[in-house]
């Protein structure tokens, strides 16, 4: 039996409906998560920018909350200004609340670079305009983009009514073509939690999700390393290095 454990502050934007629900089904025993929202009206970087001028305000009110860590969980919003933005954003949450922060953007450069992927196929809900921002991303922090692929979708609502089965179809026809070391399935309102181990079955490579990643750096900096989490993919099988 675990005693308390922790509280993880989730910021998400406005529209998500996927994030919430797969962090609950990696949460271990004895930690809690309580969510708070930023508007995102549209896919754009103008809402992109309206995202930013929010987190101020919904990481205080997080705070109010007793939280231990708080992630900004988008992975776009997180690094659409490019490299450094993520550490700069981290930064901005820790400075106004003395709480430990992560972005998205942040657990998915670790995740790849703890499973030895160097180049990377990656498959999106985006249009794209924000594929090629994240392509520079990636690049910028020394990964081979050896493909990216989106549903182009420029709706905010559409990437969370995905299915998972739809989701694997198309990661793996995507990277099943592709000269890669790893599979990274970007956005945090796209479903994959129920697919990453069948993926990574299928195509013998380690698979990578933001919601994954980020709920495996949030757990990481709580210094919890469950034996049960291996279900949702190689990268919680890593022994981890507690900071």
């Amino acid at each position: 039996m675990y005693g308390w454990r922790g509280r993880i502050g989730l910021i998400v934007p406005s529209p998500n409906t996927v994030m919430e629900m797969e962090l609950h089904k990696m949460l271990p025993k004895g930690v809690t998560i309580v969510t708070n929202r930023v508007r995102f009206p549209e896919v754009s970087v103008k809402a992109l920018e309206l995202m930013e001028s929010e987190i101020e305000r919904a990481s205080l009110e997080l705070l109010d909350a007793s939280v231990d860590i708080i992630i900004f969980g988008c992975t776009l919003g997180s690094l659409f200004k490019g490299t450094g933005y993520d550490l700069k954003l981290s930064s901005m949450i820790q400075d106004k609340t003395n709480v430990k922060a992560i972005t998205t953007a942040t657990a998915v450069r670790l995740a790849l670079r703890a499973l030895g992927i160097s180049v990377v196929s990656v498959v999106t809900p985006y249009t794209n305009e924000m594929n090629q921002k994240e392509k520079y991303f990636l690049e910028k922090e020394g990964f081979i983009v050896s493909s990216i692929k989106g549903l182009g979708y420029a709706q905010v609502l559409c990437s969370g009514r995905e299915c998972p089965e739809s989701v694997y179809q198309f990661a793996r026809d995507t990277t099943i073509k592709a000269n890669c070391d790893g599979l990274f399935i970007s956005c945090t309102d796209f479903r994959t939690i129920e697919i990453i181990p069948i993926l990574e079955k299928d195509l013998d490579k380690p698979v990578i999700s933001s919601n994954q990643a980020s709920m495996w750096m949030a757990l990481r900096c709580l210094k919890i390393d469950d034996e049960y989490l291996e279900q949702f993919g190689r990268l919680f099988k890593l022994q981890l290095v507690f900071e």
